[in-house]
C-alpha cells in the first residue's frame, strides 16, 4: 500500500478526532493544544483513502515537534507502525508524549524512541468516600478571603478552600480545558495543616462539586510526590495511566 502523510487544515481531522476521543473514554492531558493552536494537524492515507491522522505541538511558541495524538481506523491498524514512521519523517517530530491508557501510541512510543521517562502519574474517580474531618467549612473563596490565604508553591490559589477556625488550611480548584466531561482537580494545602486529613477532604469535596456541575473528576501529580499521591487515593482517585515521553529514533 502507498502511505502518504501531509499537513492538513485543523478542521480537516475533526471527525477522525472524536473517534479518537471515544476511544480514549478518559481524560485526555495534551486535549486543549488542539484548540490554543498549538499543533499541526496531519491527515494519514493508505492508497489515497484516509485512515487516519497526528497532532504534533508545542507549548505556547515552543517548537511543534512534540507527536501528541496518533489515531488510525481500527481495521487499517496493521499499517500503523509504517504510517509512524513516515509521520515521524515529514513532521520532523523529535519527541513522543503519550498517556500509557492511549495504547496506539504507546506501542509506537516503545517501537520509534528512547529515553522513554515518567514523571506523572494520572488519576480517575474509583470509589465514592464519606471522609469526615470535624470542625472544617468547605466552601468558595470569596474576594475578601484572599489576603489571607497563605503562599503557594506548587499548584495555584483555587476558587475553594477549608477553613479551620479563622484560617485558611487548604485551596483548591476545577480545570475545564479538558475534554468533556473531564476535570482536573488541583490543591494545595498549608504546611501547619499538613498531614491531618484536610487534603483529601477537600479532594473529596472537589470531586461532589465535580459532579454537580455535570463533569468527570480527575487529576495528576507528580510521580516523586508520595504525599499528593496518598492524598488523593485516600479521596477515590487511583491510579490510571503514566504520561511517557521518550525521543524519537526513527
Amino acid at each position: 500500500m502507498m502511505i502518504d502523510v501531509s499537513l492538513a487544515r485543523p478542521e480537516e481531522i475533526l471527525a477522525m478526532r472524536e473517534l479518537y476521543r471515544k476511544e480514549m473514554n478518559c481524560q485526555i492531558i495534551r486535549d486543549s493544544w488542539y484548540g490554543r493552536g498549538w499543533t499541526d494537524s496531519y491527515l494519514l492515507r493508505l492508497d489515497g483513502r484516509v485512515v487516519g491522522y497526528s497532532l504534533v505541538g508545542g507549548v505556547r511558541a515552543n517548537p511543534k515537534d512534540a507527536i501528541i495524538e496518533f489515531y488510525v481506523l481500527p481495521i487499517y491498524r496493521g499499517f500503523a507502525l509504517p504510517q509512524f514512521r513516515q509521520l515521524a519523517a515529514i513532521s520532523q517530530a523529535k519527541t513522543i508524549e503519550a498517556q500509557t491508557n492511549d495504547i496506539l501510541l504507546t506501542l509506537m512510543l516503545y517501537d520509534c524512541a528512547s529515553k522513554i521517562e515518567s514523571d506523572t502519574v494520572l488519576f480517575h474517580d474509583a470509589f465514592t468516600t464519606d471522609l469526615a474531618v470535624p470542625g472544617v467549612t468547605f466552601r468558595r473563596i470569596t474576594e475578601s478571603d484572599k489576603e489571607s490565604v497563605f503562599p503557594h508553591k506548587v499548584e495555584p490559589e483555587g476558587e475553594w478552600m477549608i477553613e479551620v477556625g479563622r484560617e485558611v488550611a487548604a485551596t483548591g480548584g476545577i480545570l475545564f480545558h479538558y475534554n468533556v466531561p473531564y476535570a482536573d482537580i488541583y490543591m494545595e494545602v498549608a504546611e501547619p495543616f499538613r498531614g491531618r486529613g484536610y487534603g483529601s477532604y477537600l479532594i473529596q469535596e472537589l470531586k461532589r462539586t465535580c459532579y454537580e456541575m455535570g463533569k468527570v473528576p480527575a487529576a495528576r501529580c507528580n510521580a516523586s510526590n508520595t504525599a499528593s499521591r496518598a492524598t488523593l487515593q485516600k479521596a477515590g482517585l487511583l491510579p490510571c495511566a503514566r504520561l511517557l515521553t521518550g525521543a524519537l529514533t526513527v
